[in-house]
């Protein structure tokens, strides 16, 4: 039988536990740190997965490129907006591995409204302080592309509603929560008992208060992120990634 999020990729060190997977190259399980899902089951709302070329929403999946209009696919319909990127749902293989760290790639090819080809790569090194994770892209192709990425994780509430979390130091309570905030030189976030951090080539961080059905506010989201929402047609904080250039950067989450 295959599970819905592929090939399981398990870490271990320093009594922690993480399982990445396959299907999006994301964090399924992590427990008592992020709000993860069963192996028997598929991602919704996002959790632990890898968004890439570009986090967030664009309103009508419309923008321009190098004069060129480009028109990606709406896959929220609700809002009208294509969100998150095009490997939430591909095959990532894993391209080097041991105990405590995994490198999982995947090449994204050309396809209507993203006519470039890029080459993903994500680390994830778990130690006894906690999970680091590095993110890489490459330009495969020979124009320049345009891109953004984010990754998606969910800080567990230990009381099961964020309500009682701590957000460096302010207490959540009943508010709703989904904001942008503009974080540049790297940041360093506590949530509850952990740490989110990111490098200064996440200059950009999404907090979202988990108003979902499915997430019922049991987590809290803490995204870093490279640029705003509806980057691609503002062209706010893209990467413009010329043939062979790559960009990299760094983030994770600490327990001690």
């Amino acid at each position: 039988m295959t599970l819905p999020s592929g090939e399981q990729f398990e870490l271990a060190a320093g009594g922690h536990r993480v399982v990445v997977v396959e299907v999006g190259g994301g964090v399924r399980e992590w427990n008592g740190v992020l709000l993860g899902y069963a192996a028997d089951e598929m991602c919704t709302a996002g959790r632990g997965q890898v968004l890439a070329p570009w986090p967030n929403r664009l309103a009508e999946g419309r923008y321009e490129w190098d004069g060129a209009e480009l028109q990606l696919p709406v896959n929220e319909v609700t809002n009208g907006s294509a969100i998150h990127g095009l490997v939430r749902w591909a095959s990532w293989r894993a391209v080097e591995q041991e105990p405590s760290r995994v490198v999982l790639e995947h090449v994204l090819h050309p396809q209507p409204g993203y006519p470039f080809a890029l080459r993903l790569r994500v680390e994830y090194r778990l130690a006894e302080s906690g999970l680091a994770v590095r993110t890489e892209a490459e330009n495969l192709g020979n124009r320049a592309a345009p891109f953004g990425a984010g990754h998606h994780p969910y800080v567990i509430a230990a009381t099961g509603r964020v309500d009682d979390l701590l957000l460096g130091g302010e207490s959540i309570g009943e508010r709703q929560v989904d904001e942008t905030r503009h974080v540049p030189g790297g940041w360093r976030v506590g949530v509850g008992d952990v740490t989110v951090w990111a490098d200064e080539a996440w200059p950009w961080q999404q907090v979202f208060t988990g108003d979902l059905p499915d997430i019922g506010r049991r987590g809290l989201a803490v995204e870093p992120m490279t640029c705003p929402p509806q980057a691609l047609r503002t062209g706010e904080g893209v990467i413009r990634l010329e043939p062979g250039e790559s960009w990299s950067g760094g983030w994770g989450i600490e327990t001690a």
